[in-house]
């Protein structure tokens, strides 16, 4: 009976909406541009790290509330989860099992990336100004907005500058922050299949395989 229920809610889930969509990219990323863009795993949860001045001049509010700083950390999540002082089993559960509202954490990141979150795995990315471009405006079209077409902001962040902004989709199962994360990889013109990057060491070690075979590929060149 429990299995019967468990596939049941499976399948909810995967007809529910997985928004934000990916953006499409007509050219396959070469990984070897001159604006590093970062990807954070924590634990669990995964997300980007993109230089600032860029980010910002998408979105001005994020100017507007972090001002002149390096780089901002981006990340999706289910709003309850994300938002939580003490984690759950209930909360993890509803998470999981049952679509629930999107919120966005932003950071402020001062300094290089990889010393600021020196205990967590972090990958670095070389991409075009078209692929930076379009991971971007992913990121932008995951915020909510008012009828002015301005973001919304919610509660303040977890950690260090940081602040939560409501955002489009809903968490469930089938739609996790990691599903994001690859979606917004998709975007920037990595071959990658986001449908079943559900967690942050599949997208982490797709990550790895890529720039592996990148780094082989200029090896063997003449």
């Amino acid at each position: 009976m429990k299995d019967v229920v468990l596939l049941i809610l499976i399948l909810f889930v995967s007809g529910c909406s997985s928004t934000p969509l990916a953006v499409r990219h007509s050219v396959e990323s070469q990984k070897t541009g001159a604006n590093h863009v970062y990807v954070a795993s924590h634990g669990w949860h995964t997300g980007f790290i993109i230089p600032a001045p860029q980010l910002q001049g998408a979105i001005p509010e994020l100017k507007q509330r972090f001002d002149d700083v390096a780089y901002i950390e981006i990340g999706w999540g289910d709003k309850g989860f994300y938002q939580a002082k003490k984690i759950t089993a209930g909360l993890t559960v509803r998470a999981i099992f049952w679509p629930t509202e999107a919120v966005i954490h932003c950071v402020a990141i001062p300094t290089d990336p990889e010393d600021f979150f020196s205990t967590s795995d972090v990958e670095r990315l070389c991409l075009s100004d078209g692929e930076l471009s379009s991971l971007i405006r992913f990121i932008s079209e995951s915020f909510s907005r008012d009828h002015h077409g301005n973001v919304k902001p919610s509660k303040n962040g977890l950690y260090g500058d940081s602040q939560f902004y409501k955002g489009v989709g809903d968490y469930h199962l089938m739609n996790t922050c990691n599903k994001w994360t690859a979606k917004g990889l998709e975007s920037a013109g990595m071959d990658i299949s986001p449908t079943f990057k559900l967690s942050a060491g599949s997208v982490m070690d797709y990550i790895r395989g890529s720039q592996a075979v990148r780094d082989a590929v200029g090896r063997n060149r003449p």
